[in-house]
């Protein structure tokens, strides 16, 4: 081999080392990129306008505040004499939860086991937690396992419970301050980051900037999914001939 020839050899194989590297410093940045957006990511909001078509996700429209129950059992009927619900009539999906506007619940057929409560007519933990407290203990030892849901982008508040034949295994409610806070983080607490304070401890500022109360505002309807029901699974179950109940709460509506 010429000295032409070994110097032509060189300058190739530095190409090729060139080439390889900048391809695999270009496959790292990719995957780690790729890596921090499924870390970092939050599912989209769930939303839902009563009037239109039933094929969005979630039912509430962006800051219109939501609370519901998912009820783990398959029967309907029970879930109306525990509570108690009077007026209740079928009704589609669309007319169901426009009239849980009017302080009214809507009642979701059997889903995969769950029943789903839905409306502005459930005790607002920001207003009474106590009340709260007894409405979900007592619905809780008639039914047996009931979680409870609430999210105000707005305020930015947002509560959860879950409670298994009167027993509170976990709950947590933000209303600007911590009103309750009982039994330890779940997994899917842990694992969605969601922000929990201590009675009386106030909001710690974020290494990435980001508001705490207002991401575990958006991240209760993943909570309830992980926990065991999506409410997303509402709107895609619900059609003309599966419908549900819409009545009113005797507790709050009493004439």
């Amino acid at each position: 081999m010429t000295q032409g020839d070994e110097t032509l050899f060189w300058l190739v194989v530095a190409l090729l080392a060139t080439v390889v590297m900048f391809g695999t410093v270009c496959s790292y940045l990719l995957a780690r990129h790729l890596w921090q957006r499924r870390r970092e990511k939050v599912e989209p909001v769930f939303f839902f306008h009563p009037f239109k078509s039933a094929t969005a996700s979630f039912p509430f429209p962006g800051d219109y505040p939501c609370r519901w129950l998912a009820i783990k059992t398959r029967y309907p009927a029970a879930v109306l004499e525990a509570l108690p619900i009077t007026r209740a009539t079928p009704c589609s999906w669309e007319e169901g939860l426009a009239r849980t506007f009017d302080r009214k619940l809507f009642v979701s057929p059997p889903i995969n086991g769950w029943i789903l409560v839905l409306g502005g007519a459930l005790p607002d933990p920001a207003t009474d937690i106590d009340q709260c407290y007894l409405f979900l203990t007592n619905l809780s030892r008639k039914l047996g396992h009931v979680q409870f849901f609430n999210m105000n982008r707005t305020l930015q508040h947002h509560a959860w419970a879950m409670v298994d034949k009167g027993q509170v295994l976990r709950a947590y409610a933000w209303s600007g301050q911590t009103v309750w806070n009982e039994g330890q983080m779940t997994p899917a607490e842990l694992d969605l980051e969601l922000a929990c304070y201590d009675y009386g401890e106030s909001p710690r500022p974020r290494r990435d900037r980001q508001n705490p109360l207002a991401a575990t505002t958006e991240r209760v309807p993943l909570l309830a999914a992980r926990w065991g029901m999506d409410p997303a699974a509402l709107s895609r179950c619900l059609t003309e001939d599966r419908v549900g109940l819409a009545g009113e709460l005797r507790l709050f509506n009493q004439d």
